[in-house]
């Protein structure tokens, strides 16, 4: 922990430098130099104020799996790491090269929702709703720091083990805006809870984030699913204290998954990357000789859904060496007596949404 102060201290001078052109950036939206511009139909933007970490892909498919029994939902995102550019419609057929791990793994969990990439959110919404005329409501996959477009609805996801009220900005830290754009969310999402959150718990929490008058706040958690082979899916893995795992990731945040691992299994090794990353032949011999190197009769390589959309790009590799890789699946639960109250104030903006 001194290392990592000493190294943050080093760099605020940097960090300043960037807040200030974040500062100007906004300063400049306020003034009307830059416009903003809405849509004449619901917008729910899902994001966060630091990079990566907090659950937005989890929760945009909470949205898609209960609003997609009702309406017509599209969901535009970045398609952060592809190899495209300008707007793309995501096909099943498309890898994540394409159009990026996340996008990618939307259309495939939810094959009839119009999917879409873009860089830019203003030109990319108008676009997909040209193409899906039939599109209800759109949400937006990490748009919280774009002021480019105004959301109808602004949703802040923010981790409770590393809420944006202890970070600092980057580089210093991981906080893409000063901490004061929280102002903008119409509703703040405390992620990734304990599954056994406590009142006193959620009381600090709420003291610490301190919302306005006109938000609100819930708490919501991981539910892991039943693990599958990446080359079969309908294999199944379920998880023992017999089982030894070589976990394989390039996510932002695995302290939550190694803490649900840890109570599923005798041991896990980890062979972590940055995330998004894209991995080399380097990379999967690194993963096939850790996993040689493991003495068990009963191991298994264990991987994100948001990793296997890039792992499988190697599925030859996978297939020449017999690699058990299993795919583990999250869903997005709300603790307590949360999901009612958040289901309710959506419910509330669609209804009562006005062009």
């Amino acid at each position: 922990m001194p290392d990592d102060i000493v190294l943050r201290v080093l760099l605020l001078p940097f960090a300043l430098l960037y807040g200030i052109g974040i500062g100007l950036r906004d300063l400049l939206y306020r003034i009307g130099v830059l416009r903003s511009v809405r849509f004449d139909l619901p917008v729910i933007s899902v994001g966060n104020l630091s990079v990566g970490g907090a659950g937005k892909s989890p929760h945009i498919e909470y949205l898609l799996r209960w609003l997609g029994q009702y309406i017509d939902v599209a969901v535009l995102s970045r398609g952060y790491g592809r190899k495209t550019t300008g707007y793309y419609p995501v096909t099943m057929l498309d890898s994540a090269e394409q159009v990026g791990d996340e996008p990618l793994q939307f259309k495939r969990k939810f094959p009839e929702a119009a999917i879409s990439v873009s860089e830019s959110r203003a030109l990319g919404v108008p676009e997909l709703v040209k193409n899906n005329p039939a599109s209800q409501c759109v949400l937006l996959d990490d748009a919280f720091q774009h002021l480019a477009v105004t959301p109808g609805l602004n949703v802040l996801l923010t981790e409770f083990n590393r809420p944006f009220t202890r970070d600092w900005l980057l580089p210093s830290g991981r906080l893409r805006e000063w901490r004061y754009g929280y102002r903008r969310a119409d509703i703040i999402i405390i992620t990734k809870c304990p599954a056994d959150l406590t009142a006193r718990q959620r009381r600090d929490m709420l003291l610490e984030i301190d919302p306005y008058h006109h938000q609100q706040v819930f708490f919501s958690k991981y539910e892991y699913g039943e693990a599958y082979h990446l080359m079969n899916p309908e294999i199944v893995k379920p998880f023992d204290l017999q089982t030894d795992m070589l976990l394989v990731s390039a996510i932002a945040n695995t302290d939550y998954l190694l803490n649900y691992l840890a109570g599923q299994a005798r041991s896990v090794q980890t062979l972590e990357f940055t995330d998004h990353h894209y991995f080399k032949d380097e990379d999967l011999q690194e993963m096939k000789r850790r996993f040689e190197r493991m003495d068990s009769k009963d191991k298994i390589i264990v991987t994100t859904e948001k990793d296997a959309t890039r792992l499988e790009l190697h599925r030859d590799f996978f297939i020449q060496h017999n690699l058990p890789v299993f795919v583990l699946p999250v869903q997005v639960a709300f603790c307590d007596e949360d999901e009612p109250g958040f289901q309710a104030a959506v419910k509330e903006f669609l209804t009562n949404f006005k062009v």
